[in-house]
């Protein structure tokens, strides 16, 4: 199958799904269909919820894409790429809709930002978590600010300094990534399912309103975040990382 961010519509749920085959992995491509999509949710009158989910069964996302990581050749490059993932933080963020995640499996670097972008997030217990930036000599800067809003400094920490590790759904339902782990994916979308039903025949405006009281405290995270894309742009070009890359390719 071909790579793709989808959007369906119905009873004034939306539910934004993407794919790629190389474990749902984000290209370019990728990052930038989706900070169109939510923003696109987010404009649409007959969407009062929005419901964020990959394709698959056991990964949710695994990042950054290593064949466009590989290919990164300066600074400009580095940041473009990286300026990605913080479109889609930004758009989620600024999104007058609720957004609703789904992790129906394991969720790495990216991945973990993504979640953490949510307003409410399901998981099942196949859902462990990892940051494995700082193990391919980088570190995750982009994502570093709604991780760390959302589990805390301590935990954040934990992930982003043990890069090797993954660390439970349980666990990060425990940091509060998370709010219910489910044993299945069908328990997790009937839950998914009835919340997105109770928002959709919510107060539209109290919804806007709350949801900006929620990210109060981020509004420079348009700048924020693009400057430590650049952060990841440049270290992404060092001997250390290119090395490693070519490794993890090659197994």
């Amino acid at each position: 199958m071909n790579p793709y961010v989808k959007l369906e519509i119905k009873d004034g749920i939306g539910t934004i799904e993407f794919f790629h085959p190389q474990s749902n992995s984000l290209p370019r491509e990728i990052l930038q269909q989706l900070a169109e999509t939510i923003t696109e949710a987010g404009n649409n009158d007959g969407i009062q919820v929005v419901i964020l989910k990959s394709a698959g069964d056991r990964t949710f996302c695994a990042g950054a894409s290593f064949d466009e990581l590989m290919a990164i050749e300066n600074e400009a490059q580095g940041k473009q790429f990286f300026s990605g993932f913080a479109n889609v933080i930004n758009a989620a963020r600024k999104c007058p809709k609720f957004i609703i995640g789904r992790v129906q499996g394991k969720a790495v670097g990216g991945g973990v930002g993504m979640a953490s972008a949510t307003d409410y997030c399901f998981a099942t217990k196949f859902a462990s978590v990892k940051l494995s930036e700082l193990a391919i000599g980088i570190g995750p800067f982009v994502v570093g600010p709604p991780i760390e809003r959302k589990i805390g400094s301590s935990a954040f920490s934990q992930l982003t300094i043990n890069a090797t590790e993954w660390h439970s759904a349980e666990w990060a339902r425990e940091k509060g990534l998370f709010a219910n782990v489910y044993d299945s994916t069908e328990e997790m979308d009937t839950a998914i399912q009835t919340l997105a039903e109770k928002l959709a025949a919510s107060n539209p405006d109290s919804m806007q309103g709350l949801k900006q009281v929620i990210w109060d405290g981020t509004d420079h995270w348009d700048s924020l975040l693009l400057e430590r894309a650049a952060m990841s742009g440049t270290r992404v070009l060092s001997e250390f990382t290119k090395k490693t890359l070519e490794k993890l390719k090659k197994s």
